[in-house]
């Protein structure tokens, strides 16, 4: 991990330590860097599930049936 000197709005960090429950100013970051990752991540996926060859919707539509208990 490295050591990094920035500047932050205090004003914002305060909002963002509320929000996050964070105690910590490093707390704080580390939730607010880790979400942004995620929602990054969130939003491709819903992309790429969006495509139309990205689901075969008829395998889903099969998996959703009953199935048969004669055996």
């Amino acid at each position: 991990m490295t050591k990094r000197l920035v500047d932050i709005d205090d004003e914002l960090l305060e909002q963002a330590r509320a929000v996050s429950g964070a105690g910590t100013i490093k707390g704080t970051v580390a939730v607010a860097l880790r979400r942004l990752v995620d929602q990054d991540r969130a939003v491709r996926h819903v992309k790429r599930l969006r495509r139309r060859d990205a689901l075969d919707w008829e395998s889903i539509e099969r998996s959703r049936s009953p199935r048969s208990t004669d055996g």
